[in-house]
């Protein structure tokens, strides 16, 4: 198990993004308002969003005035410890200590959400917990395929029905079947996107709902899937889902070369929800909880 994840915080901590390489090159020389405004640029361009980018400009004159010889890398040095400063946010835990433990993963159609589900459930499995699956999004016929192919690939357990099924009807069956089996974990899928967004509201009202007629407290926890390569729609979507129904956690999908790595930051600010998990490809072993430490670290290509 150690080396397990030995194995992928080694393989987080070599992931960088852009930010960093861009920054060290502009840190060479003391920061003029012509170079303020380029800072501005690169941050917006990684993702920050305007608020958090107006933050680490604040930021970076409040460090600056306090220290005026500080060379490139004590800037970053120091950008790294105020970002992890700014993600040391957790969720609260549920109350509930019984069994089976009801995770809702909800997200938008192509964020990654069937393969993160999986994910989770096969790190849940390493870390020796029975998984019971519930492919609750039945309206797509792919994403019963695809969860179906993932149970088999990692060796849980699923509860599906027939497309267009009532997806509430697949949650109070799989409830059923963990409790009566004392399965440790149930992880829900649903479906990413309706006709329109009371639709969608109306059915994670009924999904939830169902979870607490069969498991007290269910659903303990309400993830949202988020591709880290949306950028700024992340935080809209994360906004939306967060409206119809109260989000624990994120898990940030797709987190490796391609997504330019700021996106955790306004999400954090904004709504207050932390990132939970990280996906960094397309295995089922490239997942591991979010270490903001480590995060710092990749976005600022801070080598230690």
């Amino acid at each position: 198990m150690f080396e397990f994840f030995k194995k992928l915080t080694s393989k987080v901590s070599k992931t960088t993004f852009y930010l960093g390489s861009r920054l060290k090159a502009l840190f060479k020389d003391p920061l003029s308002e012509e170079q303020y405004e380029k800072l501005e640029q690169i941050l917006y361009e990684a993702d920050m969003g305007s608020q958090m980018t107006e933050a680490y400009i604040q930021e970076v004159k409040r460090f600056v005035k306090k220290h005026p010889g500080a060379q490139g890398e004590e800037i970053l040095h120091h950008l790294r410890l105020y970002t992890e400063s700014l993600l040391q946010l957790k969720s609260s835990p549920s109350s509930y200590q019984g069994s089976p433990h009801v995770i809702l993963v909800v997200g938008v159609n192509g964020s990654g959400k069937t393969t993160s589900i999986a994910k989770l459930a096969n790190s849940l499995k390493k870390e020796g917990k029975t998984v019971l699956l519930a492919a609750a999004d039945t309206f797509r016929a792919g994403a019963v395929h695809q969860l179906t192919l993932w149970s088999e690939k990692i060796g849980v357990d699923i509860v599906k029905a027939k497309l267009g099924s009532d997806p509430s009807g697949v949650v109070f069956d799989a409830l059923k079947s963990a409790t009566s089996k004392k399965i440790d974990t149930v992880i829900i899928d649903t479906a990413g996107r309706l006709q329109n967004k009371a639709d969608l509201m109306h059915e994670l009202e009924k999904i939830q709902k169902t979870c607490l007629k069969v498991v007290e407290d269910a659903p303990h926890e309400v993830l949202l899937v988020l591709d880290a390569t949306t950028g700024q729609n992340g935080v809209e979507q994360a906004r939306v889902f967060h409206q119809f129904t109260p989000l624990t956690g994120i898990i940030l999908s797709k987190l490796d070369g391609s997504a330019k790595g700021g996106i955790a930051l306004p999400i954090y600010q904004e709504l207050g929800i932390p990132i939970q998990w990280i996906g960094l490809g397309e295995k089922e072993g490239d997942f591991t909880p979010f270490d903001p430490h480590h995060y710092a670290k990749m976005l600022f290509d801070i080598n230690e």
